[in-house]
Parts: C-alpha cells; sequence; structure tokens
C-alpha cells in the first residue's frame, strides 16, 4: 500500500493557506494572493492525482498516520473523487481569481479568505474521504465556513438567510449522524471501503436498509433537492458572488458524488430502490427549478433556482444508471456534474460583475436592465454560459445533454427523457430572456453606475473552458466512461483501500 502524496494537496493546501492568511490579518492585498496561490497548488495537486489515476487505472490513497485502514483515516482518490476534486479545485480557484478584483466589502473582512479556503478544503476532504466520520467533519468545516461567508454578505438579507441554513442544515447533519450510528453498530467501523466489503459478502443486517435511507436523506438536503430545497434561494443569493459561484455550483454537488459512492459501493442492493427515488425527484426539480427561474426578479436568484432543475438532469442520469447495465447514463450524469460548475459559476460571476456596477450592488431584474448595454465582452460572455446552460452546441452544456440523451436512449426512459428535454427548453427561454433584459435592452434615461465592478478575468477564463471541453469533450468522455468502469467493479476500491 503506497501512499500518494499529492492527495494531500486538495485538502491541506487551502488549510496551509488559511493559516496564512491570518498571519496577514491586516494587509487584505497580501490576504487575497496568499489565498489564490493556495488555491491554485490546491488546483494543481488535483490534476496530478487525476492523471495518475488515468495513467495507472488504480486508486490513489494516502493513510494518515500510517495507521493502516480500517483503523486509521485515509484519503481516498478513484477515478470518481479525483475528477471531482478536479472540477471543485478549478472552481474555488477561480472563485479566489474573482474575489481578488472583487470591489464587495465583505471581501475586506480579515476572515473572508481563511473562510472560503477553509470551504474549499472541507469540499474537497468530502470527495477524498475513505470513512464516514471524517465526511462528518470535512461536511461541517464546510457548511460552517459557508454559513459564516453568508452571514458576512453585503446583502442586508444574508444573516438571516444564513441562520435559516444553519438550521435546516442541523436536519441535515442530525439524518447524517443517525446513518453513521445505524453503520457502525452494525458493523463495528466507519471505513467505506469495510463496510461496502461486508455488504457483499454478509445478509442484510437489520440496520442497513435505515442507514441508507438516512444517508440519502442527508445527500438530498446537501445537494437542495426537492423536497429539501426550500433553503437554498435565500442562502445562495445573499452570499458574495465568488461565495456564491461556489455554492451553487460544486457545493451541492457533493450530495451528488454521496448518492454515487452509495449506490455503487455500499448499497448495491437497494440501489434500485434509491434510484427510482432519485428518478421522480430529478424530474420534478426540473420543472420545479426551470419554472422558478422563469419566474422570479433577481439575476442571481434565477441561477440558484436554475441549479434545482440542473441538479434534477443529474439525478435523472443517476436514476437511468447502473455502472454494469447501463454505464452510459452513468456517465453522463458525471458528465454533466462537471461542465454544470464551470458553467454556473461563470454566469454567477458575470452576474457579480454587472451588479457590482450599480450603486446598490443589486441584481434585481428590474434595476438591472439595460446596465450591461454598453459591457460588450461581459454581454458576450453571458451569452456563451447562457447557451452552455442550455445546452446549445457547440459548447459544452450541448456534450452534457447529448450524453443525457444518449443516456435515456440507452435506458429507455422514454418518458423521463421526454420531460427532461421539455425542461431543457425552459432553461433557454428563461437565459436567453434575462441577457435580453441586462444586456440587449437600452437603459432608461442615464443609469448612474460606478466607473469600474469587479473583474471579468475569472469568468472568461471559465467560459474559455467551456467552449474547449464542448469543441474537445473527448478527454472529459474518456475520463468519465472511465470512472463508471471503476464503479462498476468495486473490489478495486476495496483493495487499494484494505489491501489484498
Amino acid at each position: 500500500m503506497q501512499s500518494n502524496i499529492f492527495v494531500l494537496g486538495p485538502v491541506f493546501a487551502p488549510l496551509i493557506g488559511a493559516v496564512l492568511t491570518l498571519v496577514f490579518r491586516k494587509n487584505n492585498t497580501v490576504q487575497r494572493y496568499i489565498a489564490l496561490v493556495a488555491g491554485i497548488v490546491a488546483w494543481l495537486c488535483g490534476l496530478a492525482v487525476l492523471a495518475t489515476n488515468i495513467q495507472t487505472a488504480t486508486p490513489q490513497i494516502y493513510v494518515m498516520g500510517g495507521w493502516r485502514p480500517p483503523f486509521g483515516i485515509v484519503l481516498v482518490a478513484d477515478m470518481l473523487s479525483a475528477l471531482f476534486v478536479v472540477m471543485a479545485t478549478t472552481v474555488v480557484t477561480g472563485g479566489l481569481l474573482y474575489a481578488v478584483g472583487c470591489k464587495d466589502n465583505s471581501v475586506t473582512y480579515p476572515s473572508f479568505m481563511e473562510l472560503f479556503l477553509s470551504m474549499g478544503a472541507g469540499m474537497s476532504g468530502s470527495l477524498y474521504t475513505g470513512d464516514f466520520f471524517t465526511l462528518f467533519v470535512f461536511l461541517e468545516l464546510m457548511v460552517i465556513s459557508s454559513v459564516c461567508l453568508v452571514a458576512i454578505s453585503d446583502n442586508s438579507l444574508g444573516l438571516e438567510a444564513a441562520i435559516k441554513y444553519l438550521l435546516i442544515s442541523a436536519m441535515g447533519t442530525l439524518f447524517l449522524l443517525l446513518g453513521i450510528a445505524s453503520l457502525y453498530a452494525t458493523f463495528g467501523t466507519l471505513n467505506m471501503a469495510q463496510i461496502g466489503q461486508l455488504l457483499a459478502t454478509e445478509q442484510r443486517p437489520l440496520l442497513a436498509q435505515a442507514s441508507a435511507a438516512m444517508l440519502m436523506s442527508a445527500f438530498l438536503l446537501k445537494s437542495a433537492v426537492f423536497p429539501f430545497h426550500f433553503w437554498q434561494p435565500d442562502f445562495h443569493t445573499t452570499a458574495p458572488t465568488p461565495v456564491h459561484a461556489v455554492l451553487s455550483s460544486v457545493v451541492v454537488k457533493v450530495g451528488v458524488y454521496g448518492i454515487i459512492r452509495m449506490t455503487t459501493l455500499m448499497f448495491t442492493v437497494e440501489a434500485d430502490a434509491i434510484k427510482s427515488v432519485v428518478l421522480v425527484l430529478g424530474i420534478i426539480g426540473i420543472f420545479f427549478g426551470s419554472l422558478g427561474a422563469l419566474r422570479t426578479y433577481d439575476a442571481k436568484r434565477m441561477l440558484a433556482y436554475s441549479t434545482f432543475g440542473q441538479i434534477g438532469f443529474i439525478l435523472v442520469a443517476i436514476g437511468w444508471g447502473d455502472p454494469l447495465t447501463q454505464p452510459l447514463a452513468l456517465a453522463a450524469a458525471i458528465i454533466y456534474a462537471v461542465n454544470h460548475s464551470f458553467v454556473k459559476s461563470s454566469l454567477l460571476m458575470l452576474t457579480g460583475v454587472v451588479s457590482s456596477r450599480t450603486k446598490t450592488k443589486t441584481a434585481r431584474l428590474s434595476e438591472i436592465g439595460g446596465v450591461g448595454h454598453n459591457m460588450r465582452l461581459t454581454g458576450a460572455l453571458y451569452m456563451l454560459g447562457g447557451l452552455a446552460l442550455a445546452g446549445i452546441p457547440p459548447l459544452n452544456g450541448f456534450i452534457s445533454k447529448l450524453a443525457i440523451v444518449q443516456g435515456g436512449i440507452d435506458a429507455q426512459g422514454w418518458l423521463a427523457l421526454g420531460l427532461a428535454v421539455g425542461g431543457g427548453i425552459i432553461t433557454l427561454i428563461y437565459m436567453m430572456r434575462t441577457w435580453q433584459l441586462v444586456f440587449q435592452k437600452k437603459p432608461d434615461g442615464k443609469p448612474d453606475l460606478k466607473p469600474y465592478g469587479d473583474s471579468t478575468l475569472a469568468p472568461l477564463l471559465l467560459i474559455g473552458l467551456c467552449v474547449i471541453l464542448g469543441l474537445f469533450a473527448g478527454p472529459l468522455v474518456d475520463v468519465s466512461t472511465a470512472a463508471v468502469s471503476q464503479l462498476a467493479e468495486p473490489e478495486i476500491y476495496i483493495a487499494a483501500v484494505l489491501g489484498g
């Protein structure tokens, strides 16, 4: 069992960066660049782990403190978690780059960068961890950091939204702890690989189904899936722009990752029942999110509602997918999750660029109509992002939608496929309506705008990535397909962690 030191990077580089920013609490400029460097280091380490995974076709691990699993803590980067960490660190680094040029007052708080980096570390740790107790610790680190970031937002409703989510998140924590307790009472271990091994070889223990239900409820709440969705619009909309870009694009994917891991590694017998529920919730989410985005009054809130719908597409693909019998649909879910993260984060940053030009930093559609009329680069980037979100070729969103359609055809889920395609049309409607209102409409009179707003560098790079992943989709498709192939053989994951 050989540990890969790079697995530590996405988790500990942000934590070390957070400590260093504490040293320079009185120099916000230095704090911002330290945080950006820490984000880049985490991203490079994530890329190195993924590249090693691709090269060796073997999960990369790091055994903490030399204590061999299942007794010690182990970080496990198989193809799925390695790809999701690259996705997460890319968006977090983009958020840090945006924060460097952000004009929000909250970004100047001495604790902003520490909290942002802690949120990123919690996210990467949640994706890499190989045991449920450490998963709980990393999830709480991510939640508490994001709550504090929203509470210090410039938006006057940020504190209310943060308290609301903190209380609701406690319910998710309760679900998670009940599931963990059930597993420990049954197996005497919290190591995911060992639990998967025991569930595959023993008769179904009494608490297996109960723990599966509790864990699924926790993951659905983290992903803001109906009926656990009601906290998300307020919490995400009031967040500072760089934070909102991470919350609505990547943080919600931690729950998606948890559901995939549950159904492919541990609860394979209960997987069909879980996926049936997920499929129905996904269809509801597509229409609830799309119609909510169509009727809302705020550009950031519209994108928050849109996340409901986009997560719905991913859940539908998970509901169809099976690593053995329907690998195409499961690969589609992974492709969609990755592409959506880059598109959504860039759109939220571009919305922040527009709202930063107004005196009140508002994103209300009634007040930013025409504000972007002379912001040609921002308008062009927003159009590309909107078309990508709607699945128009040759952007990466088209690859996502195409993969969903092919997965649905392969699974012969005709009714769900028809509903998903119909929901996708609504996405195009609300994105183009918003683009026309903000960037094409001529302002009424001469708007009172600030001469300079937030920097467009971060969304420009992310939109460029969306174009590249649309024109050259092969590598992402190949990695996602390889991830599904690895999920089809859980013994690979188990052997990498436990040996043998």
